[in-house]
């Protein structure tokens, strides 16, 4: 009995025993073999499958807001670089290409040598005519223009006014060639409005370069001691070439003449000046009728500033301001012994303070006021005459200059 008992709890140990060895401890078993049987119980974990971007939604009654529009136009150009474009193509071809050729003389061995130069025109009538600044032409013997069909001329002088650097020369073509440029009112210019230059910087043709106006109203000395207060100022780049070349505004029309640069290179540092539209406009008529600029004329040659205004110097004898009264300086005659002494005595002389009651403080603004009449204008000049400096008004009719070609 005891040993069938013993028999049992034998067989009931070991079956336990056994069944312990066949279980899975989680201690125990290698990830391998994990992988191999995955005989766990609970939650299964799935890992994520890639991502996939959503299908757009269809929505045929979906419209386009109102304050989103198209950045480009149907020609892939966005709405400033249509401006840029439609400027150039409309212009390009009124621009020109000037090269001129002369001699000059060495002053210390007397010999001579040929000059070259470059410059830049547009052309403002169907007839030829071209404009240009004076200082492109100056000298020269010879003058060429280039067309934008590559085809040149050989160019005929027309007219010039050196004192505001303005020239015009004449080709003989067909007007159908011909692609005049417009201009406009350049007293409506406002600083920060865009412009463009078109010239033949270092003789590359055509080219084009886009800025604003950075001032208005710059004074620029042109020629010798005239000043001109009107002048543009921009920061396109403008270079050695670029002179006599058009200054246009967004919709294509001349605004100006570029005529110079500020730089210690001579080249462009962003500050270029151009000869206003309405100076142009002005002067133009003349030379194509007279061949030179009609200026009025006072008949006053040269005077002294003071900090009270201008003292006359010289007179033009039997000019305008000399038949009006106006008074220069005395010679006074002194007879010592046999020799007679001269001397000027500049206290006789009317201090000019100012014109039409517009105070004068310089020979510049004297001479810009005088420069906008017209010959047969009358102004009222006020002077301070004699010790006690008496304020006299003398009326001056203004006369036609007698200048000629440069």
């Amino acid at each position: 009995m005891k040993y069938a008992i013993g028999c049992f709890f034998s067989a009931v140990i070991g079956g336990l025993v056994v069944s312990a060895l066949d279980a899975p401890s989680a201690g125990l078993i290698a990830s391998s073999e994990a992988q191999v049987q995955p005989n766990l119980t609970g939650p299964r974990i799935i890992p994520p499958s890639p991502l996939k971007p959503a299908p757009p939604e269809v929505n045929a009654n979906k419209t386009t807001p109102e304050h989103i529009t198209e950045l480009f136009n149907q020609r892939g150009l966005s709405p400033e670089e249509e401006i840029n474009v439609s400027v150039y193509e409309k212009l390009n071809k009124s621009v020109v290409h000037i090269t001129t050729k002369g001699t000059k003389s060495d002053g210390f061995f007397m010999l001579e040598y040929d000059t070259e130069g470059a410059g830049s025109g547009a052309i403002i009538d169907k007839a030829g005519h071209i404009l240009t600044n004076y200082h492109v032409i100056e000298d020269a013997q010879q003058v060429n223009v280039t067309l934008f069909n590559g085809k040149s001329y050989q160019a005929t002088f027309v007219g010039a006014d050196a004192i505001n650097d303005i020239a015009v020369i004449k080709i003989d073509e067909v007007p159908e060639v011909l692609f005049p440029v417009s201009m406009s009112d350049s007293s409506k210019l406002k600083v920060g409005q865009r412009v463009f230059a078109i010239g033949n910087p270092f003789g590359l043709e055509r080219t084009m370069t886009c800025g604003i106006i950075s001032s208005l109203n710059r004074s620029l000395k042109l020629r010798g001691n005239r000043t001109i207060k009107s002048i543009i100022q921009i920061d396109a780049a403008v270079n050695p070439g670029n002179s006599g070349g058009p200054l246009l505004n967004s919709h294509g029309q001349l605004i100006g003449i570029n005529t110079a640069i500020a730089s210690n290179t001579g080249q462009s540092s962003g500050v270029g000046f151009a000869i206003p539209s309405n100076l142009v406009a002005r002067v133009v008529p003349q030379l194509l009728t007279h061949g030179h600029m009609i200026h009025p004329e006072i008949g006053i040659q040269r005077v002294y500033e003071t900090e009270q205004g201008l003292l006359i110097a010289k007179l033009t004898p039997a000019g305008p301001a000399e038949k009006a009264g106006l008074r220069g300086p005395k010679i006074v005659r002194q007879r010592r012994g046999l020799i007679v002494i001269e001397r000027v005595d500049r206290g006789a002389a009317d201090l000019i303070v100012a014109v039409d009651q517009k105070q004068i403080k310089s020979a510049a603004d004297f001479l810009d006021y005088i420069e906008s009449k017209k010959p047969g204008d009358t102004v009222v000049v006020t002077v301070l005459r004699g010790k006690e400096q008496t304020p006299t008004k003398v009326s001056v009719t203004l006369t036609a200059s007698q200048s000629t070609r440069p």
